[in-house]
């Protein structure tokens, strides 16, 4: 995919991972959140972005293929069923992506952008912003991940099963306490060589891009499919939320 404006200075390979299986909800990748399947808010926002490259869909499922490939402008990749089981790591299907496109359509990358389709809230411009900010630090990074802030009063269990607060210092309102940030898996880029040496999306140096809460949902349960579907109807009615 191609389109005017925006990124000018990589090739991107984006790849939205969707395995058929999924013990917690079945078929979750397309499973209907607010009438649509999951994978095709994912889909629709990259569409939204302007950037030179392609976007991919990785799956090993005939149904997850059937949606993604309504759209004339998503390749449909599928993985084979070792890079497939409930171990496997998303990093085989990112490689295997890579390679398949090289011998497909004798297509190279600078990068691999890595797009979970279980954030439904996750918007175009903000995939922009989070790209642009990636080739702007490229010469200390070479990979993002999308953060979201928290400041919850976090407590952890000790070897007595008693529980203790793991900052015990930290002031008891929410609004004086240093926030922590927690990995929420909407977005990642990797530089393709880094990917390769590491077999990691989080390449050698990594640094993290802070997302606002709402776009960080990430559906892994059902009571997350309600909550999602609350803010999806909030914004399709314009409310703020």
């Amino acid at each position: 995919m191609k389109t005017d404006g925006g990124l000018n200075q990589m090739r991107y390979l984006v790849v939205i991972p969707a395995r058929g299986g999924s013990k917690g909800i079945p078929y979750k990748n397309i499973y209907k959140v607010a009438g649509k399947p999951l994978i095709e808010y994912a889909i629709e926002s990259m569409r939204e972005v302007s950037f030179e490259g392609e976007l991919a869909v990785s799956t090993d499922d005939d149904q997850i293929a059937t949606v993604a490939a309504k759209y004339d402008d998503v390749i449909v990749i599928k993985r084979p069923s070792e890079i497939s089981h409930d171990t496997a790591k998303t990093e085989a299907a990112l490689i295997h992506a890579l390679q398949y496109m090289k011998d497909n359509y004798e297509k190279d990358y600078d990068a691999i952008v890595t797009l979970q389709p279980t954030s439904p809230l996750r918007k175009g411009y903000t995939i922009q912003r989070f790209l642009e900010t990636f080739e702007k630090n490229i010469d200390k990074y070479d990979a993002l991940l999308t953060l979201s802030e928290d400041r919850s009063d976090f407590w952890i269990q000790k070897e007595d099963g008693s529980y203790c607060r793991l900052f015990p210092d930290a002031p008891r309102r929410r609004q004086e306490r240093r926030p922590l940030y927690v990995e929420n898996s909407a977005i990642y880029v990797t530089l393709k060589e880094s990917l390769l040496e590491c077999n990691s999306v989080l390449g050698k140096s990594v640094n993290g891009f802070v997302i606002d809460a709402v776009e960080g949902v990430d559906i892994n349960e059902f009571v997350d499919i309600a909550v999602a579907e609350s803010l999806l109807f909030q914004q399709m009615k314009g409310e703020n939320i």
